[in-house]
């Protein structure tokens, strides 16, 4: 089975970043939403990517952000790749000169494969849990028996995922990469270096 990538979601702090630099994580995630405890702000990301090693992807969070704002971001921020939680439409994903994944909210019906077929020009898609009003990190885990094998586009596995279910995840739903932020926790924007070590280790394990 092919390598699982791992991106550690949700990162405010320069310590939580090395944290998952230190246990293998793939790609950290930072989140432009300012009603996310998770929110960083731009000085918060400026710090965290500065203390990055090379070969780690930095991935920005938004949330149906307007154009202009996020151009103001990418002008001082080196991000990687950019990754839209919102109701962005294609059009709205593209022309920032990034590689984008776009995360999609799964639940029962839908026809998952039509929808990521709408989005042909990302980079790879995440799928995370649907809960109403809620754009993303609910902590939830939804059916994985949902996601359809041998889609078109790199499939990041993201929704209540933690050190413990992450190995039997994998081994149902076979995604490219997995993504957790609240599974590796002590209090909501604020990680635990134990548990990031464990989520990682679980990973390469599975």
């Amino acid at each position: 089975m092919p390598v699982v990538r791992c991106k550690i979601c949700g990162i405010t702090r320069v310590e939580d970043a090395l944290a998952a630099v230190e246990a293998g994580a793939d790609a950290i995630g930072l989140v432009f939403y300012a009603k996310s405890p998770r929110a960083v702000t731009v000085p918060q990301a400026q710090a965290i990517l500065a203390a990055l090693p090379p070969f780690v992807t930095t991935v920005g969070l938004f949330v149906d952000c307007a154009r202009s704002e996020l151009n103001a971001i990418l002008d001082v921020l080196p991000l990687d790749l950019l990754q839209f939680h919102g109701d962005e439409s294609p059009a709205a994903c593209e022309g920032f000169r990034r590689p984008y994944i776009k995360a999609l909210r799964v639940k029962p019906g839908d026809d998952i494969a039509a929808r990521i077929g709408l989005y042909g020009s990302a980079a790879g898609v995440l799928l995370d849990t649907f809960v109403p009003g809620v754009p993303g990190g609910t902590g939830e885990a939804f059916d994985w028996s949902l996601v359809p094998q041998d889609l078109s586009v790199p499939i990041i596995l993201a929704g209540g995922l933690t050190p413990e279910n992450v190995r039997a995840a994998i081994e149902q739903v076979r995604p490219y990469a997995v993504d957790v932020s609240g599974g590796v926790e002590a209090s909501k924007g604020l990680k635990d270096s134990d548990k990031i070590h464990a989520f990682v280790h679980a990973v390469r394990g599975a």
